[in-house]
């Protein structure tokens, strides 16, 4: 449990809310650009870079490895130095796509990287992508049970992967982002049917980007050629995952939010939340650089396979627990393994709050909870997106207590700050 000091009550938003909100970017496109950038021919201009604490690791890590890293405000300059790392450690502190982008990273050196985190990261599961890293070549020792840990040494040969598909796309995209400087490229067969699609199509047109075209996902397998990245500029757009919180306040409180950046040219999956917010009932307006959310009459439950948008899971249930009908969520039985168990704490936390909330294999159901909704204390759990989801809940209901409120530091360390310009708009 969190110290009684290391609380955020959130307050009723008795209003209609109107406002705009400045979104940060997207972690997932930093991360990739960062580890590219790593790898390119000559330097790379990234603008818009997050302040979150997993870029913040992204970052550190490349300074061990030898990178060149130059900073300007929310400009970022990586100097490549080529893949003569030195023997260090790599403390990616919770940051989950760091610390499995980075042990791929490793692997192409030639002197032993030792990548870490913090207790919790700990916990979470490393294993296929050791496993995979050591059949092509790679030298991997871990304290045991495929957690960090671990130790990499590389380098690494061309040739044929398998690996499961419905664990986590991030150990399929360490391996495309290292995959193109292996002599022959690399196939990645897939043993099981692929989660979260659009983050392996993102990282798919994140290479393409920077000059290595030609990756082909396919439902069985995903195909790399050999090629040479080409450091460029990049401008980062907003993350679309963090911007589900204020357009789903637009739904919860109602009201109008708009976020530029993020209009029909996103090239993130979770931007497709908008459209699960107007199948609920919300009005939506979708431009070329700028989505808003309207609030509708009456919310509504829906039915809907999240397994390729799964990081919008606590987004939508607290939109849903405000619906006249039930929702259901399906697809998802995977996110018992993300910060936290992402259904089993998510429902636990959520049923103080009086939501009306049940975990099955997969996902939840999620009746409807307006007149039962209350005021309590819940637990983070050491989760970024279970303490953005429950301050969009705390703004319809008041008087809810957020345990360990500075997890939002991983990817939105001003998110307190936005609910409360937002409520005062």
């Amino acid at each position: 449990m969190n110290a009684p000091s290391d609380v955020r009550r959130v307050d009723v938003i008795g209003h209609r809310v109107r406002a705009d909100v400045a979104v940060p970017g997207s972690k997932s496109v930093a991360n990739r650009a960062l580890v590219i950038a790593a790898l390119a021919d000559r330097p790379s201009v990234l603008t818009n870079v997050p302040d979150g604490d997993d870029t913040a690791a992204m970052l550190a890590a490349l300074g061990r490895l030898g990178l060149d890293i130059g900073h300007d405000g929310d400009q970022v300059t990586v100097g490549p130095v080529g893949t003569d790392w030195p023997e260090t450690t790599l403390h990616a502190g919770l940051a989950g796509t760091t610390s499995r982008f980075v042990t791929a990273l490793a692997a192409l050196g030639r002197r032993p990287v030792t990548v870490d985190g913090d207790p919790p990261l700990r916990t979470r599961p490393f294993g296929p992508l050791h496993d995979a890293l050591a059949s092509l070549g790679a030298s991997v020792t871990t304290t045991g049970d495929g957690r960090l840990p671990a130790t990499v040494t590389g380098p690494l040969r061309a040739g044929t992967v398998a690996i499961r598909g419905d664990v986590s796309s991030q150990y399929i995209t360490a391996l495309m982002l290292v995959a193109p400087l292996l002599p022959e490229g690399l196939t990645i067969e897939l043993t099981t049917d692929l989660v979260s699609v659009p983050y392996v199509e993102l990282t798919a047109a994140m290479m393409g980007w920077f000059g290595v075209e030609g990756v082909e996902v396919a439902p069985s397998a995903i195909r790399v050629p050999a090629g040479t990245y080409r450091g460029r500029g990049l401008h980062v757009e907003p993350d679309a995952s963090s911007a589900s919180y204020p357009l789903a306040l637009a739904a919860v409180v109602g009201g109008r939010v708009g976020v530029d950046g993020l209009g029909l040219g996103s090239v993130q999956g979770d931007a497709r939340f908008t459209d699960l917010l107007a199948e609920m009932g919300c009005g939506v307006s979708r431009t070329g650089d700028r989505v808003t959310v309207e609030s509708g009459a009456d919310l509504r439950g829906i039915d809907v396979d999240m397994s390729d948008v799964s990081d919008l899971v606590p987004t939508l249930a607290v939109v849903a627990a405000c619906a006249s009908s039930p929702t259901r969520i399906r697809g998802v039985g995977f996110i018992r393994a993300k910060e936290s168990d992402r259904l089993g704490d998510l429902a636990h936390e959520l049923r103080t709050l009086g939501v009306d909330i049940h975990v099955h294999d997969d996902g939840l159901d999620i009746g409807p909870s307006a007149s039962t909704l209350r005021a309590g204390r819940v637990e983070t759990h050491h989760d970024h997106r279970l303490a953005m989801a429950f301050g969009v809940l705390g703004a319809r209901i008041g008087g809810v207590e957020v345990s360990g409120p500075g997890v939002v530091s991983k990817s939105w360390p001003g998110y307190w700050d936005m609910l409360t310009a937002v409520a005062n708009a």
